[in-house]
């Protein structure tokens, strides 16, 4: 009997021969997703060599092949040529710790909760909008012909960021997520690429991977997405798209610079692709001008109202070329045709009105004192938006993210680390994302800072080592 026959055999993962059906491909890809969600194979566990698990179960190398590059279009995997193939780091989303109330007991600088003490304003909005005598009719279906009045309230919203548009290309959906879903399924199909940056928004990742849509990593620096590395993967791994948050990337902060954005509009163009530009923080850089300006046939603008205006009534404004609205108005009609009535009108009426106004300048004010306060504990990097909700940290050489959050959250604090929103294999350093803005006050970010500065001095390498050992 051949060596590799014994059950025995020492591998990273082994399928249970039992679980094999036809086609054997598929059900290998099947047994491998399941024990990476399953949490058998943690976060970027190498996967044993492919001719080797060939061997072991006795099958050609080429179904171990196929097998492989389905998990991988999915993005449960991602591969290092000449150094093997890796279970994704990303696949625990931020979305673990969402129990606010259960969580009371720490100071929680983990989901971005944009500065809750302002809702009182929108409150006011909305009792007066209830207590008008047709207020009944906010209960009912929306359709296509009550939309005028929000688009031009979209268009209003719009221009604060210089994004001119008709009103005919002007749409309301239900969030940013929900105009994100309309871009992907209005463009992109399965095993498409699109170009995102190494750490990205973790809930565009996830639907990605729902959609078997492939996301291609792209080198960053401190400006944000490096052009030339944009335009060598789109010579070598044919992209269609580009996902953008440039003016404050979540989780990264980096706020791109104009001339960074003018390089990245000009190979858009050149390598006609497709742009989702997310602008949800465009109000935190007011004087930038967005990508999809110069880029004018090739663009699905985001700009949503949770961050600026009021998290809870999931309201954002998409807009996009006329080539591009047929097809757009076309998905909406089968995914988001009826927003809610009364979200819509409370949105409208913010903007309307000064209180929309009012609430983007409180925000900035509290997020200034904020930053503030950060900056006596930690050094911002060259490029971070300035009134950013959130702050990037890098962990000393050889700390791990997932056993840093760990460690925090034993001296009470909850925050995310850099494997969550990465996309492709994971950087030299870990890092670690706060969020500044959902602290109950500036007593305890104070606390909180004190204490993660401790932590993170504690988790220095020492002198004498390469890594720590775990």
């Amino acid at each position: 009997m051949p060596f590799n026959s014994f059950e025995d055999y020492p591998l990273t993962w082994k399928i249970n021969k039992e679980r094999l059906k036809l086609p054997l491909y598929l059900s290998i890809a099947d047994a491998l997703e399941e024990d990476i969600k399953d949490g058998i194979l943690s976060p970027n566990t190498k996967l044993p060599p492919q001719r080797e698990l060939a061997d072991f179960l006795d099958i050609n190398l080429s179904t171990i092949s196929k097998a492989f590059k389905i998990c991988e279009m999915k993005g449960l995997l991602y591969a290092i040529v000449g150094r093997g193939t890796f279970v994704a780091s990303n696949l625990s989303a931020p979305s673990a710790l969402t129990d606010s109330s259960a969580q009371s007991e720490y100071i929680d600088f983990s989901q971005i909760r944009p500065y809750y003490q302002f809702n009182d304003e929108v409150v006011e909005v909305a009792r007066s909008i209830m207590l008008r005598p047709n207020a009944y009719r906010l209960f009912e279906y929306n359709s296509i012909s009550d939309n005028t009045r929000y688009q031009t309230a979209g268009q209003k919203w719009l221009k604060r960021f210089h994004m001119e548009a008709p009103l005919e290309n002007i749409q309301v959906t239900s969030g940013t997520q929900n105009a994100l879903v309309i871009a992907l399924l209005s463009f992109f199909k399965a095993g498409d690429k699109i170009a995102i940056d190494s750490y990205s928004y973790p809930n565009f990742i996830g639907l990605a991977k729902l959609l078997h849509i492939q996301l291609i990593a792209v080198e960053n620096d401190e400006c944000g997405m490096v052009p030339e590395a944009l335009e060598l993967s789109c010579k070598t791994n044919g992209i269609k798209g580009i996902y953008l948050v440039p003016s404050c990337g979540n989780p990264t902060a980096i706020a791109m610079p104009q001339e960074r954005r003018d390089k990245i509009a000009e190979i858009i163009k050149k390598q006609n692709l497709i742009l989702i530009e997310d602008d949800t923080y465009a109000f935190l850089a007011p004087e930038m001008i967005p990508i999809s300006c110069y880029v004018p046939n090739q663009y699905i603008y985001i700009s949503g109202t949770s961050k600026a205006l009021c998290a809870g009534l999931r309201v954002a404004f998409i807009t996009f070329p006329d080539q591009l609205r047929s097809t757009i108005l076309r998905s909406m009609q089968n995914i988001d045709l009826k927003t809610p009535l009364l979200n819509l009108e409370i949105v409208r009426s913010l903007i309307e009105g000064k209180t929309a106004g009012d609430l983007v300048s409180q925000r900035i004010k509290l997020s200034k004192k904020r930053n503030a306060i950060y900056r006596k504990y930690f050094q911002p990097s060259l490029h971070a938006n300035p009134l950013s909700y959130f702050q990037w940290i890098s962990l000393p050489k050889g700390c791990n993210g997932y056993n840093f959050e760990l460690q925090a959250k034993k001296a009470g604090l909850l925050l995310f680390c850099s494997d969550r929103f990465a996309v492709g294999p994971p950087q030299e350093r870990s890092a670690i994302r706060i969020s500044t803005c959902s602290v109950q006050n500036n007593t305890d970010l104070e606390t909180g800072l004190q204490a993660l500065q401790t932590l993170r001095s504690e988790n220095k390498l020492p002198d004498d080592m390469n890594t720590f050992i775990v």
